[in-house]
């Protein structure tokens, strides 16, 4: 049976893991049966410094606008089974460990705590503070996943897409997908 998953994009630098992660989501088929996509305030201007152009046509799922708390991953009963947030910035990390929920996207990762669903963000910052440190505790105390974007080199990734993806498939393996993907051990990356 396919998952009900949730997709937030901040404005953290790294526009590219969300792309990366909406195209292999996309690919999945019926591993998805629903997919949200929140964009934050601040993601679309770096999508389009780091990427060029955006058109919310060539995302192939529901977007949910930030403000939309009538949007169904603003409520348990949705019944959503993941969160994944690539890249998640430190602000968004802070009020979540903060219990602040002032838009959809940290009231959906608020819900999946509550609701003790998985929730997984892939952090973006270097180095981090003190206070960045203390907030990931909170969240993984709190059931979430911390998975930071550190790209692993196991792969020979020879692009900069190959090399952010690695991050990519980490997180959708933590989140139970199935897919091609190197692993420890194997003599080549499938393609």
């Amino acid at each position: 049976m396919g998952k009900k998953i949730i997709v937030g994009i901040t404005g953290a630098s790294g526009a590219l893991y969300g792309k990366l992660l909406l195209d292999r989501l996309a690919g999945l088929g019926d591993q998805v049966t629903e997919c949200g996509v929140i964009f934050s305030a601040t993601s679309l201007p770096v999508w389009e410094y780091e990427l060029g152009s955006f058109d919310p046509a060539d995302v192939p799922f529901r977007i949910y606008d930030p403000g939309d708390f009538f949007a169904p991953m603003a409520s348990g009963s949705a019944g959503f089974d993941t969160m994944i947030i690539a890249p998640c910035s430190m602000g968004t990390l802070g009020r979540i460990a903060s219990g602040v929920s002032n838009d959809l996207m940290t009231r959906a990762a608020d819900v999946m705590l509550k609701e003790r669903r998985q929730l997984i963000l892939v952090t973006r910052e270097a180095p981090l503070s003190l206070i960045h440190i203390r907030n990931m505790k909170t969240v993984t105390e709190a059931g979430g996943i911390i998975c930071p974007a550190s790209p692993s080199f196991y792969s020979k990734p020879k692009t900069i897409e190959e090399l952010a993806m690695t991050v990519v498939d980490r997180a959708l393996s933590l989140a139970g997908f199935t897919f091609p993907a190197f692993h420890w051990g194997e003599e080549t990356c499938p393609t």
